[in-house]
């Protein structure tokens, strides 16, 4: 089971590019954020075309998840538990009906800057909310995929310049905290359980050349519960995706499960 996450910083504006990475990279499985649209304004026959199934999440303008999947999808939960009043559409959650299934989630977690305003307390709200929801989903004992934008800046190895993000959201102590917290519930980050180097980054700002000098960091994951990562094959960050034509300024994080024995959903 090939399992892609992806921020593509709008579905129709960068259409023919995602369509050309689907193509080449054939996951099975492809969760997108930053839609950027509403789900009657999603292009999934352009998907459907690539023999998808497709479930979105969007939202005009701002925010949207969406999977798409060569299996059925079922039990399908769109936005995160645990606040009624959240108008934003940033979670999606399915279980992959292959042979063996798996549950996947497409994971759009708040930005959070600028410190000190409610959007941060947004975020280290629905960081919390996330962590309850994920301690019920662990409990089945199946194989998961927590998948997405974490907008969190875990360590400082996790960019090329830490210095840089002192300010910010994304590397603040109680949003590194949270997302340690997430993990702590038994989730495994497939890039340390697949060994991938450190320098390994998923997303570089359009701006001040970022791309070029490589001032990049890594915030998009795939956190697995212990049924997935004991059978994770290999991850691949492609890196070569951001110099595609209009790219995103986030790149396809790829990974590879074992589905061919185990527990079944």
């Amino acid at each position: 089971m090939r399992i892609a996450t992806w921020n593509v910083n709008s579905v129709n504006a960068r259409l023919p590019t995602v369509l050309a990475w689907l193509e080449q990279a054939a996951p099975d499985v492809a969760c997108f954020q930053e839609i950027k649209c509403v789900d009657e304004k999603f292009p999934r026959e352009a998907f459907e075309s690539l023999g998808y199934n497709v479930e979105t999440h969007g939202q005009k303008s701002y925010n949207g998840v969406a999977m798409l999947s060569k299996y059925p999808l079922s039990d399908i939960r769109r936005g995160l538990p645990g606040d009624e009043t959240d108008e934003q559409a940033r979670y999606l959650e399915a279980v992959v009906e292959a042979p063996r299934p798996i549950r996947v989630a497409s994971i759009y977690l708040p930005n959070g800057n600028p410190i000190g305003t409610e959007k941060f307390d947004y975020k280290l709200a629905w960081f919390e909310r996330l962590n309850r929801h994920a301690r019920d989903l662990l409990a089945f004992e199946e194989p998961l995929a927590l998948c997405g934008d974490y907008n969190v800046i875990p360590e400082a190895e996790d960019a090329k310049n830490p210095a840089a993000w002192t300010d910010d959201a994304l590397f603040q102590p109680q949003s590194r905290q949270a997302f340690r917290a997430l993990k702590n519930l038994g989730l495994a980050d497939a890039h340390e359980v697949g060994g991938e180097p450190a320098g390994t980054y998923s997303f570089w700002d359009y701006q001040a050349g970022a791309w070029q000098r490589n001032h990049g960091i890594r915030i998009d994951f795939a956190l697995l519960s212990p049924q997935a990562a004991d059978r994770l094959r290999g991850i691949e960050t492609h890196r070569d995706a951001r110099d595609m034509d209009k790219p995103s300024d986030h790149v396809p994080v790829v990974v590879d499960i074992d589905l061919s024995a185990g527990t079944e959903v």
